[in-house]
């Protein structure tokens, strides 16, 4: 079950909950009760085995011919 992490307003406490997906945007109380609360933006990472990080992509291509979108500049 994926878990969220809320701010209180009240009182600027900062917690963790683990709820289903359905569920994320339901309201929260803080562990001190209070109601005021905001759903925070969170992030994750991957980790992989074996220590190695997955080679970059490369870098997309210009299209088109140049500075004139193709043609031959002058």
């Amino acid at each position: 079950m994926p878990s969220y992490s809320y701010r209180c307003r009240s009182c600027g406490d900062t917690f963790e909950m683990a709820r289903p997906m359905a569920e994320s945007s339901a309201p929260a109380t803080c562990p001190s009760g209070h109601d005021d609360t905001v759903k925070l933006l969170t992030t994750f990472a991957t980790v992989t085995r074996g220590g190695s990080t997955p080679a970059p992509s490369p870098a997309a291509r210009p299209a088109g011919g140049g500075c004139c979108g193709g043609g031959c500049c002058g």
